[in-house]
Order: structure tokens, then sequence, then C-alpha cells
């Protein structure tokens, strides 16, 4: 069993919800990403985005963080080796790449997935990969589960999502918003039907995000969900607190608490 859903699992069976965050790789630098996935003892899952100079899915928050990222020298090598250096620590906390499929396509398929294994990445995000594009990336997957693919699903991916969750791994990304990511909580219309219907098509728990701040966000979908992602908020109270670990783990601590106190 994959790291991921074998932690996922772990909270099911203690009625657990999960909470994940998204940090930027390089931001501020490789040593600081470093602090602050450890800072966040709360948090279940890290999504480590790979800095990118036209991340489509993002918005002002997370463009800008991977735009200064690149700026201060950050690459998918210099990721790779801070991967490798979290494991080598014993950091065993699930962590997933978040990052588009040029940055893949770049380094090869075959050769970026032997590598993804080799630092001990547990999962790929890749937002702008379409379900019919997937194939070559799931066959390089095959027959080792160190590393996964998870997919995504938004409001507008209606039909398609029974298709998209058959054989899914991991957890199923909700998009809960029309748009990019980083915007209020401000949730499509009819967010609780898509959410509902996810839930009812899906094998894997469901995690919600774009737009989340804070755990009462999504207290409305709380018998829905089976946890909560927090990005572009969390890359701004990284930012404005001169990128304090304490508040990053006192962030992960209190959120976490109040995600299963809902």
């Amino acid at each position: 069993m994959n790291r991921i859903e074998s932690h996922l699992k772990k909270l099911k069976d203690n009625n657990e919800k999960a909470f994940i965050t998204y940090i930027t790789a390089g931001l501020p630098d490789m040593d600081i990403t470093a602090g602050i996935i450890k800072a966040q003892e709360k948090t279940d899952i890290i999504e480590l985005g790979i800095p990118f100079s036209d991340p489509i899915a993002d918005g002002p928050v997370i463009q800008q963080a991977s735009y200064e990222a690149i700026l201060n020298g950050a690459t998918l090598n210099k990721t790779f080796e801070l991967m490798k250096k979290l494991r080598a620590e014993g950091v065993d906390k699930p962590i997933v790449f978040m990052l588009y499929y040029n940055t893949i396509a770049g380094c090869g398929t075959d050769k970026f997935v032997k590598r993804c294994r080799e630092a001990g990445v547990d999962g790929l995000i890749v937002p702008d990969l379409p379900y019919e594009e997937q194939g070559e990336l799931k066959e390089a997957l095959k027959g080792d589960d160190t590393t996964i693919l998870i997919q995504l699903v938004s409001p507008i991916s209606g039909d398609r999502i029974p298709m998209i969750l058959k054989d899914a791994r991991g957890f199923v990304y909700c998009v809960s918003s029309m748009g990019v990511t980083g915007q209020a909580a401000d949730f499509h219309k009819e967010v609780m039907d898509y959410l509902t219907y996810v839930k009812e098509q899906s094998d894997i728990p469901v995690m919600m995000g774009f737009g989340i701040r804070t755990a009462q966000d999504v207290k409305p979908m709380k018998d829905i969900i089976d946890g909560a992602i927090v990005g572009s908020h969390f890359i701004t109270l990284m930012k404005e607190s001169g990128y304090d670990l304490k508040v990053a783990g006192q962030y992960s601590y209190e959120f976490k608490e109040q995600l299963n106190r809902l």
C-alpha cells in the first residue's frame, strides 16, 4: 500500500479528517522549505509545488511564489535533492509533487518517475494533464506503489467523473470553485451537489481544495468530504510571518484540531 493510502486509512480508522497544505519548493529557499515541512507536525500530507514559469491553474499568490522561487534558483533537480535529504533525515510524512506536465516531459517520463521513486515522492498531481492524455505517465508508474497519480475533478467535470475516478489512487482532489487557486471561499453555487456526487462515485477519500483559509470554510461540507487542502493562504501566511516555522506549526495544529471538531 502506498504511503498516502496507508496514512489515510489510519485517519479513517480513527474517524479523522485529513489536513493537506501546499507549499512551493524553494520559497524562499530549499532549506526553509524543508523547515516548513518539518514544522507541520499535524499536517497529514504536503503538496510540494514544483516552480514553473506558466502555472495556468494557479492564481496570483502561487504564480508569484513560483516566480520568486525560480529567481532564487529553485529547480526540479534541487527539489529531488530536497526530497532525498528529508527522507534520509527520517521525514516519513506523505509528500506529493504538484507540477505541470512540461516539467515531466522535459525530464522524460520514465526518468522522472524513476527519480520520484528514488527520492521518496509519494504522489503526483498534474493539473494540466487531461484524463485522456495520462496513458504514458500511468504506464511509467505501473508495477511500483511508491509513487501514484492523484486525480482532480471540478464542478464542470460532470459525467466524466466516474471515468476519471475509475481505478483512482490515494485521494481525489476536488476543485471547489471555478477559476484558479487562491480565490476567497466563495464556492461554486452547486458545490454541495457536486461534492456529494463525487463522494458517491469515489472509492477513495475526497479532499476539497481552492479558496480555503480556515476550517470553518468547509463546515457546510464536513459530512461529505474527508479532508481539506490549503495552498495560497498558507503561502501568504508564511510570507507575512517572514517564514516563521512556529507560525507554520501553529497553523497546522489549529486547523487540524478545528477540522476534527466541526
